[in-house]
């Protein structure tokens, strides 16, 4: 799914199988950060694009885990996550790869999002940008679609 398109991209019930391995699951989620972001700032955009990909993806988080005390843990992402990096350069190609694929779902993080600090500030910066540089993608998809996506590119260091 491209952030333009409504359909919604997801786990039915059935598919949620947190028993097994995160390489059998049906979809694959990578999140990409840009490589020349300073730490702060990657661990913020990949955070940043990760709380739209949990709203935004149907039976990515696990269950409510509980400990011995009673204390409750919310469910994480049971199908795993992998952590990219990439220059600039490949994290717009990733993403326009990404956005034009079906049935995948995409969450970008413009780089204005990090320059501004009233959200309407970011909406109208977004608006007049013809190429907005990112600093993060998430993509939820079919596996093999998702591979092809990012390639080899590298876990974040």
């Amino acid at each position: 799914m491209s952030i333009d398109t409504p359909t919604r991209v997801g786990f039915e019930p059935d598919e949620i199988r947190t028993g097994e391995p995160t390489r059998a699951a049906r979809l694959k989620w990578v999140v990409v950060v840009d490589e020349s972001l300073p730490p702060g700032r990657a661990a913020n955009a990949a955070v940043c694009v990760s709380a739209a990909t949990s709203s935004g993806v149907d039976g990515l988080l696990g269950p409510t885990a509980r400990d011995a005390t009673g204390s409750d843990h919310p469910g994480l992402p049971w199908a795993g996550c992998s952590v990219l990096s990439a220059s600039a350069d490949q994290l717009a190609q990733v993403r326009a790869k990404a956005a034009a694929s079906l049935g995948v779902f995409v969450a970008d993080m413009p780089a204005s999002a990090q320059h501004t600090r009233v959200y309407d500030e970011y909406l109208a910066e977004v608006a007049t940008a013809d190429a907005p540089a990112y600093y993060a993608v998430s993509i939820v998809g079919p596996r093999n679609r998702v591979d092809k996506i990012v390639g080899k590119l590298p876990l974040l260091p």
